[in-house]
């Protein structure tokens, strides 16, 4: 069973929450991803108002649209060197991961971060040092999660510190949690140097993580020749091995989220029908 969804922010916010929560149902979507900040405009949402009645208002809303809420964004610098900074991004996951458990939230989804407080590429990323540092503050946070009844999903980039399937495999098995769960975007794993391996890239992370992978992100890419580039691209029309990772889902996560990213109103029809067209081929 198909079960696609679209990332919340790419679906214009044109009116009150609800109106935007009936327009991700309207396009067809059974599941969104939520980054607060970014999707409501209504009213504040910063985590001092992140209470048990905001959790259950918009749950009902979502619930009556028959749109589930699989991913609560939350994509801060984990393992930021500024201990203060880490100090307020720590306590924003907590409160992202205790609202989630009352939202009826998949998980609370983040990228891993880097070794700088620009949160840019750098060499320091791929050392011992970032690794232990990432596991540690992980620990940290899937206690949270443990407690509160929600998951943490993480999610591996090529720029970042969890850069490829097999660091990721190494940071799960360290941190040694439940509720910790994997995000794949496979195109997150590419990048200009590697981009003509996808298909072996894609094959390592579904090997290797095949137990841990709980969501999938989905936009297509192009090489421009410096660099990847997804965004105004419909899904089917660039370079992606797009049915290798649909045969993946299907055959081995059956209802898995699977969510359309970096698409505009402009390309999501298109790219909606081309995954299910495909799928349905499979």
């Amino acid at each position: 069973m198909l079960r696609l969804g679209i990332r919340g922010h790419d679906v214009p916010v044109t009116g009150s929450f609800e109106k935007w929560v009936e327009d991700i149902a309207k396009g067809g979507f059974t599941s969104t991803q939520l980054a607060l900040k970014k999707a409501v405009k209504e009213f504040y949402v910063g985590t001092d108002a992140m209470t048990s009645g905001m959790a259950m208002y918009m749950r009902n809303v979502f619930l009556k649209n028959n749109v589930n809420v699989s991913v609560l964004g939350c994509y801060l610098n984990v393992t930021t060197p500024d201990e203060n900074e880490w100090e307020q991004v720590r306590k924003t996951y907590e409160a992202h991961l205790r609202f989630a458990a009352l939202l009826g939230c998949g998980m609370v989804g983040t990228e891993t971060g880097a070794m700088n407080k620009e949160y840019a590429p750098g060499p320091e990323n791929r050392t011992q040092e970032a690794l232990d540092k990432l596991v540690e503050r992980l620990k940290i946070l899937t206690e949270t999660a443990e407690k509160t009844g929600s998951f943490l999903g993480i999610e591996p980039v090529v720029r970042h510190n969890m850069y490829d399937p097999e660091r990721t495999l190494k940071v799960v098995e360290a941190v040694n949690s439940p509720n910790l769960r994997v995000i794949l975007d496979p195109v997150n794993l590419l990048d200009i140097s590697n981009y003509k391996r996808q298909e072996s890239i894609f094959e390592e992370a579904f090997t290797l993580l095949n137990d841990y992978i709980d969501v999938l992100h989905i936009k297509d890419f192009v090489c421009t020749g410096e660099s990847l580039k997804t965004t105004d691209l419909s899904v089917g029309d660039g370079e992606l091995a797009l049915s290798q990772i649909l045969s993946y889902a299907k055959a081995k996560k059956p209802c898995i989220d699977i969510l359309i990213e970096d698409s505009n109103p402009s390309n999501i029809k298109r790219s909606k029908e081309a995954i299910e067209k495909l799928y349905m081929s499979l």
